[in-house]
């Protein structure tokens, strides 16, 4: 079986000695669905890749993590697409969940499962961390169709891991990543997309695998204060400035597992 609606859009940069997990967990999916890939920085090894996994490959110009998204997106054909990080994997489940709950909820707007992390090719036990995010996935849920109460949820915190994603193209035409964020451009796109009519569609189940190393964006933005700076930034589209400087002490604390 196949859901011929989906893409998975790899996003790659450089040479990730992770790329070739990361296409191995999507060509191994239960439900096949369509794959390519988009590199603002071609390499022979990223078109060797492609060509032995028989992935069609699209370049353009770089300018940051938000326009390369932008651009791997405009080349997708389908109705949903999942942007697939590069040192990331997934469960060979994911896309058969996901297309369950969109057949489901047909009105989604976004579509996420649950995830867990990775540091050294050894799965970190769920921290406290990632317990609240859980929870707050699950609150999410309560009332998923309202802009209001999925704005307060989020305005805790970024409980949506990006790669985890499948959106719904169809309903996010005039959808686009703010292309001025390093880090946090995810959290603003939730932001945005919580005033859209449709659903928030959570699927309970650890299906991706986000992958903690020192060379990650995460670790990159955090080193250089930018997620810092972001997050401040961001929970002021939420908050007085005076929460969200309070709100600040926890989400620098909670930092500190990107290297525990």
């Amino acid at each position: 079986m196949a859901w011929d609606k989906h893409t998975f859009v790899i996003c790659a940069y450089g040479d990730s000695p992770y790329l070739e997990e990361c296409i191995q967990s999507l060509i191994h999916q239960s439900l096949q669905t369509n794959i390519i890939l988009y590199t603002s920085t071609p390499s022979s090894n990223i078109e060797k890749l492609c060509r032995q996994y028989q992935i069609s490959c699209y370049t353009g110009q770089g300018g940051g993590i938000g326009k390369d998204w932008n651009s791997a997106l405009s080349f997708v054909k389908t109705d949903y697409a999942t942007i697939a990080h590069q040192d990331d994997y997934y469960h060979k489940d994911y896309a058969k969940y996901i297309f369950e709950s969109s057949q489901k909820y047909k009105d989604s707007l976004l579509l996420y499962s649950d995830y867990f992390e990775e540091k050294a090719d050894k799965k970190i036990a769920r921290t406290l961390n990632l317990k609240i995010k859980n929870l707050m996935l699950k609150t999410l849920s309560i009332f998923p169709s309202s802009p209001f109460w999925r704005k307060r949820v989020l305005a805790f915190g970024n409980a949506i891991c990006c790669p985890a994603v499948t959106y719904h193209l169809t309903k996010l035409k005039d959808f686009r990543f703010d292309e001025t964020l390093k880090g946090n451009l995810d959290w603003v796109a939730w932001y945005k997309i919580a005033d859209y009519k449709g659903y928030f569609t959570f699927v309970d189940k650890e299906l991706m695998c986000h992958r903690i190393h020192e060379g990650s964006e995460t670790s990159k933005t955090i080193e250089d204060n930018t997620r810092t700076t972001e997050d401040f930034e961001t929970l002021c589209l939420f908050w007085p400035t005076w929460f969200a400087k309070f709100l600040m002490k926890f989400y620098i604390k909670s930092q500190k597992t990107n290297y525990q």
